[in-house]
């Protein structure tokens, strides 16, 4: 059997982290998004892969090329405009039994498998995997009926535990005719859901299976979760240097070249990346993932947070329920709020809009090349893009588009003093 990973999207909600690299390969536990999908793939028997790539493709390609190195047969084909999943999967040409997977998904290889066997097991022409929410909202929602999908309803507003469309599907190629017969929806896309949607209007034979475990990467404080379930599922290694007096437990991995200096406390499970400087005297706190060449220093605490490449917080900063792009550093004092006064939820705007995140503490989104003066501030839910910066003494409250800066105007009388 052959599976098809749909990985041409912008990622748009993601940004700023996506204006300078591919939403697949965001971060989660030290691995790019996209490598935990082809794992799933390569614990079943599937060897064969084909990538759909599209936005910086190329970026995507070099760091999997062939997929040798994962155990995979990796081959590409581009979806030069991104004009939805059945306008991406249409550009494939597989004459068997395939599987699709959206590329910012991920499902326990278990859960994969058992939808492969149950469309293995019945005359279907495709088969659904879903997985049960609490909110749906979001999502497409997948009405079942005796095990068979009746109907899906994408983005159906309030929901509460629902069946929603998991990105994950078993194809008979009798979908390429679907697809196309599917007219571009409202927003410019063919959507593969609307292809399934007729053909149960057809009264082809569709099935849903239900996946044990599932995680979608589709929003800032959706990599944290998944960095989450990813850090509790590693298999803790430490490679670095461990200095006395520093407290590491068994379920945090350190990489070659990193040195944990004394007066460190490290809170499992953790992740820290290669050649990094922790320490003396910080506190690394649960669910924090450290990428490479950070440094991490005095008084500076770190907690559930997603650090990229190259960023200091040399000292008396803290960091919380965050995500930091490379490069960034963070002037001393530096302080990233994660919870709202009130204690309600945080807003954050994606597209646009302010969206309800539904978390009670979420602190802030960082692009690459952030910088921050002495004693500033960050309010939950604030982003700031690429290359952009505060000043000291700065409470930023608001988004800040790439490449600007704010400052504080000091406003005082200068007085003789001790004449």
């Amino acid at each position: 059997m052959k599976a098809v990973i749909l990985a041409a999207g912008k990622g748009e909600r993601m940004k700023p982290l996506t204006n300078t690299r591919s939403k697949m390969l965001l971060p989660i536990a030290g691995r790019p998004v996209l490598e935990y999908v082809l794992s799933s793939l390569r614990d079943t028997e599937i060897r064969d892969v084909t990538l759909v790539v599209g936005h910086r493709k190329e970026e995507i390609k070099n760091r999997f090329g062939d997929g040798d190195e994962l155990g995979l047969s990796l081959s590409y084909v581009e979806q030069p405009e991104q004009k939805g999943t059945a306008h991406a999967i249409s550009f494939t040409d597989i004459d068997e039994t395939f599987v699709v997977l959206n590329g910012d998904v991920y499902c326990d290889a278990e859960s994969l498998v058992g939808t492969i066997r149950k469309h293995e097991g019945e005359d279907a022409v495709a088969t659904v995997g879903t997985y049960r929410v609490k909110s749906a909202a979001s999502y497409g929602v997948v009405r079942v009926k005796d095990g068979r999908v009746a109907e899906i309803v994408e983005k159906p507003g309030k929901t509460s535990d629902q069946l929603i469309n998991a990105g994950v599907y078993v194809f008979e190629p009798e979908i390429y005719d679907a697809i196309k017969e599917t007219p571009y929806s409202e927003r410019r896309e063919r959507e593969i859901t609307t292809s399934i949607d007729n053909l149960v209007e057809e009264g082809k034979n569709i099935l849903a299976n239900e996946l044990g475990s599932w995680v979608h990467v589709g929003r800032p404080w959706d990599l944290l979760a998944a960095n989450e379930r990813a850090l509790k599922h590693q298999t803790p290694i430490v490679k670095g240097e461990i200095e006395p007096n520093a407290q590491v437990p068994d379920d945090v991995t350190i990489d070659e070249g990193t040195n944990v200096k004394s007066g460190t406390y490290i809170e499992g499970p953790a992740y820290i990346g290669k050649n990094c400087e922790i320490g003396p005297n910080c506190y690394i706190r649960r669910f924090t993932s450290i990428g490479n060449d950070v440094h991490i220093g005095n008084a500076v605490e770190i907690k559930n947070s997603i650090i990229l490449d190259g960023t200091h917080a040399a000292h008396h900063s803290y960091v919380g329920d965050s995500i930091v792009g490379a490069n960034c550093n963070f002037g001393s004092g530096t302080k990233v709020g994660n919870l709202r006064l009130d204690a309600g939820n945080v807003m954050m705007t994606l597209r646009g809009k302010l969206v309800d995140t539904g978390r009670r503490k979420l602190g802030a989104v960082l692009g690459d090349e952030v910088q921050t003066g002495i004693n500033s501030m960050i309010n939950p839910g604030v982003k700031m893009g690429p290359r952009s910066a505060i000043g000291p003494g700065v409470v930023l409250y608001k988004d800040l588009s790439p490449n600007r800066c704010v400052l504080v105007k000091q406003k005082g009388e200068e007085r003789a003093w001790r004449e």
